[in-house]
């Protein structure tokens, strides 16, 4: 498979010119190493996974920083955190001198904790998700936007649990002293199967036989290592009783689909988490949009005591608000979009958009009138939706160059 240009790159070669250091974060196997490879490659590589490298570093960290030649990428950072002060020195000498220092790590907060503590105010911290829609046509609810899968799909189950394996091997021991990972890794399974409902820790700990403070810790490494999403209620009641527990979704509809056994499109048509792993799906999609544009996550749903629910609510500049229902059904009926209209009534100091995201059948109309107010439009209208810029042509793209230090 081909490089496949990211929406996040016109972002990332803005902040090259602003500020010292770059950082990207994001889960395992997303492409943030070929992104910045591709993004900056005059920048001097090191991968800070190589045995070698590492003892080096911590050997003697000071004389490592001091022997390259920046611009430079220190790839997987979080495993030699002790280089961030010795960076932040560095930083702090030649401190006109942009984009020299370009991180990327797995590992979100604990890369997170070194960089508060190191790097505030010096570096640019962005998160790339998976492939996007809009940014590969191979992009689907089966297989999910990993890289690897869209490049080999015959091989997906086999790269979907080879990743499983690494993950709980490498990332969440990284992070945790999980000794059980067997169970850890039936609770995977069972968060896939509680995807696009509420979040409840005691209907999680049951069937595993644990506590509800181990499934708080065990949700916020797969929180922290970009696995899964936490969608929480939007912070306005509109004169409603609200529901406060957030929604839980998988960022990539690919591993949720393997983690329930689900391995062809006729089983997942078929199956009963169809419409919820769809619905995980938008999501993801406009997270993924959102960081694209280098913008703040703000994704929210709505459900009061009274039943009325909406899928997901997403600000989109001044008072405008994006009200979007998501139905994985090729043909939509005007019923779908009715609680869209029953929110949109209460909803007096916003100017509001509704919009039925759902999945036209091959050929058919990209986006149709639903109701008065509403529309049925796929996934491939959502940049426009939720006013996100459009995305430049690869030949419009202008590789990083940035001074040697």
């Amino acid at each position: 498979m081909r490089y496949v240009p990211r929406l996040i790159e016109r972002e990332l070669l803005a902040s090259a010119r602003h500020f010292p250091a770059v950082i990207l974060t994001g889960p395992r196997r997303a492409g943030k190493t070929t992104l910045l490879r591709r993004t900056f490659p005059a920048a001097t590589y090191c991968l800070l996974e190589d045995p070698d490298t590492v003892a080096r570093v911590r050997a003697d960290p000071r004389t490592f920083i001091a022997e390259l030649r920046p611009p430079v990428i220190l790839d997987e950072i979080q495993n030699t955190p002790e280089l961030l002060n010795y960076l932040r020195t560095a930083i702090d000498r030649t401190p006109s001198k942009k984009g020299l220092w370009l991180l990327t790590g797995s590992q979100e907060a604990p890369l997170m904790r070194g960089v508060t503590e190191s790097m505030a105010g010096r570096a640019a911290v962005f998160q790339l998700l998976p492939l996007a829609a809009a940014e590969s046509a191979r992009v689907s609810l089966l297989r999910g936007g990993f890289p690897e899968v869209l490049a080999r799909p015959a091989a997906a189950q086999t790269w979907f649990r080879s990743y499983v394996q690494t993950y709980l091997e490498r990332d969440v021991r990284a992070i945790s002293s999980i000794r059980d990972l067997a169970t850890f890794r039936r609770f995977l399974g069972l968060v896939a199967s509680r995807c696009g409902q509420m979040l409840n820790k005691t209907d999680l700990a049951a069937p595993l036989g644990i506590s509800v403070p181990t499934i708080t810790e065990w949700l916020g490494i797969l929180e922290t290592t970009g696995e899964i999403l936490l969608i929480p209620p939007f912070h306005e009641n509109f004169g409603k009783r609200l529901i406060k527990s957030p929604k839980l979704y998988f960022v990539d509809s690919g591993l949720a689909c393997h983690l329930l056994g689900i391995e062809s499109e006729a089983m997942l048509r078929r199956s009963t988490f169809h419409g919820p792993i769809f619905e995980g799906f938008v999501a993801s999609e406009i997270a993924k949009l959102q960081s694209g544009a280098g913008r703040r996550r703000e994704l929210y749903y709505f459900r009061d005591q009274q039943g009325l629910e909406v899928d997901f609510l997403v600000p989109i500049g001044g008072a405008r608000l994006a009200l979007i229902e998501a139905r994985a059904s090729a043909g939509v009926l005007p019923g779908a979009g009715e609680p869209l209209i029953r929110l949109a009534r209460a909803v007096e100091r916003y100017d509001v958009e509704c919009s039925v995201v759902h999945r036209p059948p091959a050929g058919g109309p990209a986006s149709t009138a639903l109701l008065p107010g509403v529309r049925a439009q796929s996934v491939a209208d959502l940049p426009a939706l939720l006013r996100l810029p459009k995305r430049k042509s690869a030949g419009s793209r202008t590789r990083g160059t940035v001074s040697r230090g």
